[in-house]
């Protein structure tokens, strides 16, 4: 089955390091994201990234290196990425949240059922 419809994509970039009450910033965010119902959020670890600050972040081999630059995608229709932002306002001190418009393209087996960012809510 193929279904075409409009969301958004937030793309949200910040350190390994960044902590939420004690846990990996972007493991709560994962968390906030999937207690609301988001369709999906995917978490990637750079090997290398400066931002604002111009400090250079990077993954080392070194097992105690935690200074990795994430980054976060989430795409799922607007008025449910608008849930997640009053959370993301007290959750990010320091980073960068990219928010654009895309067009999405899902495919899925006949009789699967998907959850999230469907035309039709459950």
């Amino acid at each position: 089955m193929r279904e075409q419809f409009e969301a958004k994509m937030l793309r949200i970039h910040l350190g390994e390091s960044d902590k939420w009450h004690g846990r990996p910033l972007h493991e709560a965010i994962v968390a906030k994201c999937q207690e609301l119902g988001l369709a999906g959020a995917t978490v990637y670890r750079g090997i290398e990234g400066y931002g604002r600050s111009t400090r250079i972040h990077h993954a080392s081999h070194w097992k105690f290196s935690k200074d990795a630059p994430i980054m976060l995608s989430i795409i799922d229709r607007e008025e449910q990425i608008s849930r997640l932002l009053p959370y993301l306002d007290t959750m990010v001190e320091e980073g960068l949240i990219v928010m654009s418009q895309v067009e999405v393209i899902r495919f899925s087996r006949p009789g699967h059922q998907v959850k999230g960012a469907s035309s039709e809510r459950e």
